[in-house]
Order: C-alpha cells, then structure tokens, then sequence
C-alpha cells in the first residue's frame, strides 16, 4: 500500500501500525502516533475518538467506517452501556483480546496483562464463515491484507493476534506485557475493592487498579481459583504439528490445502503413507498461511518403532517429555508426513522458527481435555462484588481435529461480554449467573448448520447468533454455589456420590418376577428362581419366543436336549434381539455362573422391561433395544457369506475357514440391495454358528478344565470377569486382547476382520487379501528408512471426498496390484441400468439395458447416484447442487473491491466442473459473475470436506471415550464380583448391593456399546461415501479414454471398477433402508405409546 503523499508524522506513524507484523512493531508505532495526535492511550472510546477525529485521510477513514459500524449497534448504547464498570482481561489471546474489544465497544474501562512480550505461534485455525465476517467487520483487511482471500477459511495464530491487538489498541484498551495474573487480592476493608496479585513487580497504577470484573483467557493451564473443572479422557492421542517457510512460489501457490483426512473413512491414504514411509497416522490436515502448516496425529507404536521416541512410558509427561523426543527423528517424522501428503510439490520443506529460534515441530498430548463445570462465579467480601467469568481453553479445551477453538471461543467472548453488559445493569447476581450457564449449556452444542444464517445480524445480543434460544434454561436457584459470599462460612456442598446405604433393594425379586411373567403359558418351563430353572433350556426359550414370536415354537424343540436348546436360544437372542451373550450354553446348563446368568437376564429386563406385555414381534424402535447393534450383526451375517463364497472360488473351492464377528460386524460388498429384515432372509434361525478349524486354534489350552468357556480368554487364556466379556461368534475376548494383529489398534465394530488362513483379526486396512502373500506385516518392530523429501517414490496424495483439487489423474494407479477379472452378469447389468435410489412417484419407467459399459456407467453415475453425494446434472451439465449454490451466492451481498483485491492461490476446479462453469455462465451472458461463482463453489467443496473431517474425528473422539469408560467399568466391576463370589460371611443386605451395583455397570456398558454401534453405522456411510467418490474418480478416468484407444486390460479394469461401484451402491442402499425402517418403528412406537 502506498504511504500517503501527507507531510504529517502521525500519518506515517498509522500507515506503520496498519502494516506491523511484529508485537513490538505494533506497541512502538501506536506510541508514536499517540504522542504525535497528543493523544494518552489506553483511554477507553474517548482515545479512539481523539484518533479518528485527527486521522481523517482516505486509508483511516475506511478503518473508521468500519469500527463504527459495529460500534453504532444498539446493544453498546452508544458506548455507555458499561461506562461505570472497571474490567481486568487475563491472557492475550485470540479470546481474550477478542473479549477486550467487545468489552471496551459497551464503554467499560478494560486493562488487559499478558505475560509473553511477543506473539510466535504460526500455527493455524480453521475459522468458522461467521468468524471471518466478524474480523472482517473489524477491519482485518486493513491489518492483513491476506486475511481470507479467494477460499481460504484460516489464520495463524500470530496474524489473528495481531489484527486484534490492534483493534484493542484503538479502542483505548490498556494493555501490560510481561506480567503475570498470580491470583486475586479481596477487598481488605468495606469500602475498598478487588485486586490482582501480579508478577513480577508490577507499576504502582496497575498494582492499585481496582476491577469489578475478571474474565479469565490465560489458557488452560490457568483457572482461577473457585472453578471446578472436569477431566473428559479418551485413548492415548499425539498430535504433531509442523510449520515450513511458505516463499509463496507460483508452485507452492498451486498446491491443494488438505482441509482434512481421516483414516476412519480413506484407509488407502494412509495404507500408502504407511507402505511407503512407514508412517502410521489417523489424520492430517494441511493449511497454507504465513507458513505451511501441517498438522497430524501419530500412532506411539510409529513413533517408537521410527525412533521419535527413544522409550514407552505409560506417563504421557514423560513419554513426550523432552529427554524422550528425537528431535531429528521428529523433524524427519514429519517432514516425510508433509511430503507424501502433497505429491512432494512443496520443494525442500524447510522449517520455520519457533519463539526459541528452533525448528517449529512438535509433539503434544490431547488424550485429555479440560472443560470447565460452570462459566461464571461471583464473589464477594466486605459487601464488594466480583463477577468471574472464563473464555478462550480455560473454559473448553477445543478437539484441535475439529476445528472449533476459535469458533466457539469467540461465541463465549461474545456470551461473557453480555453478561458484563447485565451485571452492569444491575441484574441480579442469581439471574446473571443463570444466564450465563444457559448459553454456557449452548456452546458445545453450536455448530455453523445450528447458528442464525444470516451472519450480517450477529451482535453481542445471544439472541442474534442462538436460534431457539432459552435464557431460562437454568434457573437461578441451580446457580446458587456459583455465589461466593468470603464472609461467611462455606456451605457444604451436596456430594455426588450415591449414597450406597439408600439404594433401592430387591434387585434380584423385581428380575425374577418380570421374568416369571414373560415366561408364563410356555409348555414345560416354570420359573422359581434366577438358576436351576434355566438349566434346561426351555426357559431361555420361552423368554426369547415371547419376545421375538414366531422363533423357538414348543412343537420345535420336542425332543431336544438342554444344551442344544439354549444355544438356540442364545444365538436367536443375539441375532434376532441384539442380546449378546455374557455365558455360555454350557454354563447355563451347569449351573456353574449364575451370576453370568443373572447379568445375562437383566440385559433383557433393562431391553425390554417397558414393552407392553402383548403379542407381536418386538419392534427396531422398542424402548432399550440397540437396533444399530442388531443391525450389524444382521448384515455381518450376510456379508460373511459373501465373503465366503468368494473365498472358496479363489481357493479353488476348498470350503474356507470363517470365524468373524456376528454382532459387532465388517462392511463388505453386499451381492444384492437387502433391508434390515431381507438381510438374512437366507440364513436359517436355527443355524449353528460357523466353528473354528481345529488345524488353527484360536484358544490355548486351558489352564484349568473346571473353568467354563466364557470363564477365560479365547486369545490369552486369562480369567474373564463378566463386564470383561466380548463376545465374537460364541467365544469370550478381553477388549483389550481384542485388536489388530499387525498394528495392535482396537478393533472397533465394523472395522475388522479375521483371515481365513492364519486365524488373526485384523483392522481392515491389514486385512490380508486372498491370494496375496503381503499382509502388511513388514512395519514391523524394526525401524525403517524414512524417504527423503521430493522421492520420485512417493505415491499420490489423498483422495479426497467431493473437493475438486488439481493435478487428479482419473485413471487408476498403475501401481495397484492386480485384481481378479469380475464380470457382469446379464442380470446384473439390467439391475444396475434400471436402479435409482432416491425413488420419485413420478419416475420414468427403467431405461432399457445399455449396450456399451461406458453408457452404463454414466446412467449410473447421472441418475441413480443422485442423493449420495453424486450432483445431478442441471443445465449445461452443471450440477443442480451447484446451481443452488450460485443462486444462494446471488442473494448475498457481493464482496467489496477491497476483498477481491488479492488472490494468494488460484487452484483449479475439476476439469469437467469448470468447464460447465464457464459454459453455464456464456450461456446465459453472465460472464461478469464467473469469477465469484467459481470462488463460491471452491468454498463450498472445502466446507463439504470440513465437514466430513470433523464429524470423523467427532465420532473417533466419542469412540476413544467409549473405549476408557468402559475400562473403568471393567475395573470396577472385576472388584464387585470378586466380593460377590468369594465365600465371605457379608451380610445379604450387602451382596444385594454389590448385586445391584454390578447390574447398573452391566447396564452402563450395554448403553455404551449401543452408542458404539450407532456410531460404526455412521462409519460405514461416510467409509461408502468416501469409496463411491473414488471408484467414480477411477471409472470417469476410463469413459473418458476413446473407445478406440482402449486396451482389453482397460476394459477389465472397468468392468471390475463398475462391479465394485454396484457393490457400493447396494451397501448404501442397506443403510439407508435400515435407517428408513427404524424412523418408522420409532414412529409406530411413539404412536403406540401416546394411544
């Protein structure tokens, strides 16, 4: 920008604070030009005021345009809304100094201490479309001029630091550097007021500097005093961040950002990286700013076995503590990361500098975040009151993969500056305080789908941002610990504990009457007890029958014998009611677990207990019942005989070995579109389950014989406790012996499978092929050679889902391994001519069956994919998405000539989109608009992949959590059993309530693992998603060769990639009919119930 031709000083002295991009550079010229406007900082709206009156030239005036339009909202009252409140902003921060400034627009007299003296974090946050108009808003352009240019949706840190430093600065905030908030200093007499105690050795106008309010933004090793804080755990999880000089080359310019990849729905990409580095990670993102940013989260197996880490230590502080960490192992680590992902395109990756003048990579714990219980506090002493409030990580540490820290950061600045703006009304504390924790309820819940859309009317009012918004969803009455009156002496707060003398008793007598009632009228069985009356199998029998009629008729089980009976029963219950087993049928007929037995009975009455007692099959949306669970299992079932089947055809028709989960099941094509009820529609109920080659033996032998088989691991052979116990096709595993044998990862439901040759389960991307001789098993414990950057080895990068990036070679790899030639069926090429998933009343009857395979496929791909993720076409082959796009864009106020001015990438559309891009907009003549639509589309493929990342790594967050929940229920239910089965003189009163204890864990984990089920059903539809989008990547590549030019290789090759297409297809064709078919069970039970 050129300095403007005016001799006065103070002209310059702005022209060098707008452009600054140091901390230093910022304070130093904004002293300068105060003194030269003879102006005293930190002076509230009154010193902006003094600027703007002396500043008037073109480049301030625009500045000033800005900043008050945003002050000219009603809410500040014309900044006297908070005239009389004196405010202290602890940390200076993107929230802090964002709280600052919406604190000093209400009027209030704000002082700002920090205790760093410069800003050097170049990592980058994802900013959320309501964010970017808000620092718009302020003037962010004016201070950065890069800010969000073209579809960038980020910042560094130190950039957003700046702009709002700045913005702070001119609106009279008084700031300290280098000083440290140590705690609060209460009035020592009436009449005074509060303080801080500050480090070191503050000036006297600070340390004197009486506030009413504190708002705490020092991060989230910082809480003040008086807030409780809660601990939320997942699994063992490294991140790593890397940041590399960006020279801002015409090549670096063309490289695709990755906004996000996750191996829980792309297991190529990572299955490459692995293959070709040895790296092992579940995630990546890469963002392009002041510097490259890349950041990923690593297996500790990788980074032992790569020598990033010298030792294991269970101590996350010590495992990633610095005498642990190689840092040129590190720096290796991730340059090889960084240069796989982008196609080696960068150059020589070369590190930026960290605050310490060191190489800007490192290695960081996310395995816990902390999260505060309230949001606000009030004390008082000697009638002087504090209003306490948190933003920024010591309120909520963000998930980093989901990208919502600054976000929802900013919504809480926002939600506590209202609060303040209350308190300084003269609300009463109570009321304030349950405001507060009404929008506090709010924020973890808030995503930009469930904001206001129209961003232009967000203001500090909640009622602007929140639809549906209840101020009264706390009560004042609820927040009366949040009142702290030092005077007096503390009031002893309830526990939270149960009190474990006043739990309800009689457990066991309310389990066996229901039972006894659900049994009644069965032909033989009569129920006088929770143990011997089972032993026959007739009494499991009934239960299931009255429960799923239909199955297990009397006139069926004439003439069999106890133990035959009840493992029909227990496998009809877990096929048919996602009852899993906790025992075997031969504990069951010994009698040698009756407490297996009872947890066992009480998962049905947990299920079940609110089903009205009448005829008819229980429904998917029966109360208690994990229709996600039973689902899974159901279309395992199916998919295992597929798999079955074509096994034996590559085994020469030797009969394979299948022993695979049947409850927490493996997606693989499906031969054919089923439903929930049509997916087994082959499989008799009675059935035995698949069993074991005796040739590969999956247990050990058993140590001690009088031990029952659910009694002991099938893989270690230890003892298993009953909330120990998973269950996989009648054998018992730990959780934790239950993993993948080449990576040692959980496996979770859905995600694995067990080969049929050596008995291992495996995640699925070690699954070993049939036929193939590499089953990964060469990441072994020994150390491998990292590629060097720029590798002409490297394979491709991540495909990514719909956001069209450059370079994409649609045809296949060359370095795939070869797959066997598949062939359609007549009957399966008029299937696929005439399918159309997203039924219309109105439809055309089929079209008849195509001639050539590229007709059939672009049928395909053009009609029946519509729905699942596949754009329709509209006119001129643009997308009918797209053109919704463009018309919303229409209706949006254009972007001003000072948004547009720079560009920092121009990265191409797919070729076929922007082709019918530019053909739409010649067509109808507006050319003019080609540029922001292109833009708009770009934008919108990279909010598309955001946010399919995010729910990813949401739902791997949630699983990881499951996963430690449910090891301290294990933990402390192997105690409660073992005081129930040890033969002890405690009093019955007591076993009863060990009893009942152990059922409520039982039933805690049921719950979990529901919830674990519906979350790998949302796997699988992003994991099909995702794959749909390739194979069309790989079969357009093909269509669009000339036909002429085509090899027979190529003709199998599309063929083959068309088979795997209908497979897809066909399996998301299941989910969303399993998915239809419960909405309606659920609607008929609801109707049910209000009748």
């Amino acid at each position: 920008m050129a300095l403007p031709t005016s001799t006065n000083p103070a002209h310059a002295h702005f022209e060098s604070f707008l452009q600054a991009q140091l901390c230093q550079d910022v304070l130093s010229s904004f002293q300068g030009l105060c003194e030269a406007l003879g102006v005293e900082a930190g002076r509230g709206l009154t010193q902006y005021h003094k600027i703007k009156a002396q500043l008037n030239y073109w480049s301030a005036k625009s500045l000033w345009a800005k900043l008050d339009k945003r002050a000219g909202q009603p809410v500040y009252q014309q900044g006297r809304a908070c005239t009389s409140t004196k405010c202290l902003v602890v940390g200076a921060g993107p929230c802090g100094l964002r709280t600052a400034v919406e604190l000093a627009l209400l009027g209030a007299h704000v002082v700002l201490v920090e205790k760093r003296t410069k800003f050097s974090r170049h990592n980058v946050l994802h900013l959320w479309p309501f964010t970017i108009h808000d620092l718009r808003a302020l003037g962010a352009k004016k201070f950065y001029g890069r800010f969000c240019t073209g579809t960038l949706d980020h910042i560094s840190i130190r950039q957003l630091q700046l702009v709002l430093l700045k913005v702070a600065l001119l609106l009279g905030v008084e700031i300290h550097w280098g000083v440290t908030f140590s705690g609060l200093q209460p009035p020592p007499k009436k009449g005074s007021g509060w303080r801080a105690q500050l480090q070191p050795s503050p000036p006297a106008q600070l340390a004197n500097y009486e506030f009413d309010v504190l708002i705490s933004a020092a991060g989230g090793k910082f809480v003040p005093e008086g807030f409780t804080v809660r601990e939320m755990r997942g699994k063992l999880a490294i991140g790593i961040t890397a940041n590399f000089v960006n020279g801002r080359t015409v090549e670096e310019t063309q490289v695709p950002e990755i906004s996000g990849v996750a191996r829980i729905y792309n297991q190529s990409f990572f299955q490459s990286l692995l293959k070709a580095t040895g790296i092992d990670l579940e995630n990546i993102v890469y963002y392009k700013d002041d510097t490259h940013y890349f950041v990923m989260t690593a297996k500790k197996q990788c980074l032992l076995r790569l020598g990033v880490l010298r030792q294991d230590y269970s101590e996350t502080d010590r495992l990633l503590g610095s005498a642990n960490v190689v840092p040129e192992a590190l720096q290796h680590f991730a340059r090889a990361a960084a240069d796989f992902a982008t196609h080696g395109k960068l150059g020589k990756l070369e590190f930026a500098q960290d605050a310490h003048g060191h190489p800007d990579v490192s290695a960081f714990d996310f395995t816990s975040m902390m999260r505060a219980e309230s949001s606000a506090r009030v004390q008082e002493k000697h009638g002087a009151r504090l209003l306490l409030g948190l933003v920024g990580d010591c309120l909520v540490e963000p998930f980093w993969p989901l990208g919502t820290g600054v976000a929802r950061g900013f919504l809480a600045a926002f939600d506590a500056a209202w609060m303040v703006k209350r308190w300084a009304e003269g609300a009463e504390p109570l009321e304030v305080l349950a405001e507060r924790e009404s929008l506090y309820q709010l924020l973890s819940q808030t995503s930009p789908e469930n904001m206001h859309r129209n961003m232009a009317q967000y203001g500090l009012d909640p009622a602007t941002r929140y639809p549906n918004l209840n101020l009264r969803a706390v009560t004042p009455n609820q927040v009366q610990d949040l009142y702290d009156v030092l005077a007096k002496e503390p009031v002893q707060k309830k526990s939270d504990k149960t009190d474990t003398g006043k739990l309800a008793t009689g457990t066991q007598e309310a389990l066996l009457r229901w039972c006894q009632e659900q049994t009644t009228g069965y032909p033989g069985v009569r129920v006088t007890d929770l143990s011997s009356s089972w032993a026959d199998g007739l009494a499991l029998c009934a239960l299931v029958y009255r429960l799923c009629p239909g199955l297990l008729e009397p006139s069926e089980l004439q003439g069999v014998g106890a133990l035959e009976a009840t493992s029909r029963a227990l496998k009809v219950a877990e096929q048919e009611l996602g009852i899993t087993p906790v025992l075997s049928a031969q504990a069951v007929v010994a009698g040698s677990d009756p407490l297996g037995l009872i947890a066992y009975l009480s998962h049905f009455h947990s299920a079940f207990k609110d089903k009205p007692h009448s005829p008819g099959p229980v429904s998917q949306g029966s109360p208690g019942t994990s229709s996600a669970v039973l689902f899974l299992g159901k279309l395992q079932r199916t998919l295992q005989r597929t798999r079955a089947q074509e096994n034996g055809e590559n085994a020469g028709g030797k009969k394979p070995r299948l022993v695979v989960n049947a409850s927490r099941g493996w997606m693989v094509p499906v031969p054919c579109v089923v439903s929930l009820h049509q997916v087994e529609a082959e499989i008799p109920s009675t059935e035995d389950p698949p069993v074991p080659e005796p040739s590969v033996p999956l247990t050990p032998p058993p140590q001690n014989q009088e031990v029952g088989a659910g009694d002991l691991c099938a893989l270690c052979g230890e003892r298993l406790y009953i909330l120990e116990r998973l269950c996989v096709d009648g054998c018992f595993f730990h959780r934790s012996c239950f993993h993948c044998h080449v990576c040692e990862a959980t496996l979770w439901p859905g995600s694995y499978g067990q080969h049929p040759g050596d008995g291992h389960f495996y995640c699925l991307q070690h699954l070993p092929q049939p036929g193939h001789k590499d089953d990964n098993r060469d990441t072994g414990s020994e150390s491998r050679e990292l590629p060097t950057p720029g590798s002409d080895s490297l394979p491709s990068a991540p495909s990514m889902p719909p956001v069209p990036q450059e370079g994409t070679n649609p045809a296949p790899s060359p370095s795939r391994p070869a797959r066997q030639l598949i062939r359609l069926s007549s009957p399966e090429r008029r299937r696929l001519s005439s399918l159309n998933l997203t039924p219309d009343p109105e439809m055309e009857p089929p079209p008849k069956p195509p001639r050539s395979c590229a007709t059939l496929a672009r049928q395909a791909l053009e009609g029946s994919f519509v729905g699942w993720g596949m754009p329709a076409q509209g006119p001129q082959g643009l997308p009918s998405s797209a053109l919704v796009a463009l018309k919303e864009e229409e209706g949006e106020s254009p972007p001003s000539s000072e948004e547009e001015e720079e560009e920092q990438e121009d990265i191409a559309l797919d070729e076929d989109m922007e082709q019918a891009l530019l053909t739409f907009a010649k067509n109808s003549g507006t050319m003019d608009k080609y540029p922001t639509w292109r833009r708009t589309l770009m934008r919108r493929g990279k909010e598309e992949q955001m946010k399919r990342f995010c729910k990813a790594q949401a739902i791997q967050r949630r699983q990881n959590e499951i996963e430690v929940s449910l090891m301290e229920l294990e933990a402390e239910g192997m105690k409660l059993e073992l005081a129930l089965r040890s033969p002890s003189i405690s009093p019955e009163r007591q076993k009863a309530l060990w009893l009942e204890q152990l059922l409520k864990l039982v039933e805690k984990k049921n719950g979990l693992v529901a919830e674990e089920a519906e979350l790998m059903i949302t796997v699988q539809e992003l994991k099909l998603e995702d794959e749909q989008w390739q194979l069309d990547q790989e079969l357009r590549g093909y269509m669009n060769r000339e036909e002429t030019l085509k090899t027979a290789a190529d003709r199998q090759a599309e063929d083959r990639i068309l088979k795997k297409l209908l497979d897809v297809v066909h399996q998301r064709d299941a989910l969303i009919c399993f998915q239809e078919e419960r909405r309606l069970s659920e609607l008929a039970f609801g109707v049910g119930a209000q009748g």
